[in-house]
């Protein structure tokens, strides 16, 4: 156990798992003695990470591991109703719910739009790939279950956290995502870069960057199958001919100033790509999402301050 003594000020630490904040528990993972499973939460309980023995398993994985394997665990032996992920989320998910023949909900970022499908019985199991999972138990994430749910599926299937991972990837193949967040970033720039995006959506269509040829972009839109309401603004997708995509976001759940968000993902269904690097897999989207909205030239950074 790390960091088990409740502080007003997590100990000076950030509160959000991630492998950057979490750092003490992946140097415990990927070490010379890491053990089976480990797993961190954030200071309210509500996030969570998962690892294997000098393993990550990416939200996005996660959710589509356990929606997978959801009948293995006693509480959803009888099947789900639906799943739900958010618009930045890889679709690892939505491969899942087309095999199980179940609906799978594409929602803007935040919890509240889980919570009415959950609610109408839409779906059972949602998540988003800033470590938030949850089900229809509660209306709210829960890291907590989240692990819990994850010792069920090992205890059940006997295999090790990335044996069951990789065996995932074999199934449905493998969406390489990364999460590149530049924190702390002055507002007034990062709004810019957004509305400079916005305005080059209507001809960005049929555009070729190197190897990659722009099939859709457009600004997140999502009326909500119970109320009907209406959400506009969520978010940049520019989807490309090979089914790449790069989302761009700004997040105003960082502790201070403007982080913005870009979201990078490409499908292999090849096995014998699986192994790669994810950062080495994305390089060409990496450099494509700093060409086509200008990261650098907004923000003033050359690199990242988080990756995951």
């Amino acid at each position: 156990m790390q960091n088990g003594v409740p502080l007003e000020d997590f100990g000076g630490g950030h509160p959000d798992p991630n492998l950057v904040y979490a750092k003490d528990l992946v140097n415990v993972m990927f070490g010379d003695h890491a053990p089976d499973f480990g797993a961190a939460s954030d200071g309210d309980g509500d996030r969570n990470m998962i690892l294997g023995h000098h393993f990550f398993v990416t939200p996005s994985d996660s959710l589509a591991v356990l929606t997978a394997n959801a009948t293995l665990v006693p509480g959803y032996k009888d099947g789900l109703a639906g799943v739900a992920r958010s618009m930045p989320t890889s679709g690892a998910v939505d491969r899942v719910a087309a095999k199980l023949g179940i609906d799978c909900y594409e929602t803007p970022t935040g919890w509240k739009f889980f919570g009415n499908l959950l609610d109408a019985n839409k779906a059972t199991l949602c998540g988003e790939e800033s470590f938030g999972t949850g089900s229809n138990h509660v209306r709210e994430k829960d890291g907590l279950w989240a692990v819990l749910f994850w010792l069920n599926i090992l205890a059940v299937r006997g295999e090790s956290v990335e044996q069951i991972v990789r065996e995932h990837w074999r199934t449905y193949g493998r969406n390489f995502y990364s999460r590149h967040d530049y924190e702390e970033v002055a507002s007034e720039p990062a709004q810019e870069l957004m509305a400079t995006l916005r305005s080059q959506l209507a001809t960005m269509a049929g555009k070729q960057y190197g190897n990659y040829t722009v099939a859709s972009a457009d600004d997140f839109s999502y009326t909500d199958p119970v109320d009907g309401s209406v959400s506009q603004k969520q978010g940049v997708r520019i989807g490309f001919e090979d089914g790449s995509r790069i989302v761009f976001r700004l997040s105003g759940t960082g502790t201070k100033g403007a982080t913005l968000r870009v979201y990078l993902e490409r499908y292999e269904a090849d096995a014998s790509q699986h192994d790669r690097d994810t950062q080495a897999a994305l390089g060409d989207l990496i450099t494509l999402a700093d060409e086509i909205a200008g990261v650098q030239r907004f923000t003033g950074r050359d690199r990242p301050t988080v990756i995951t």
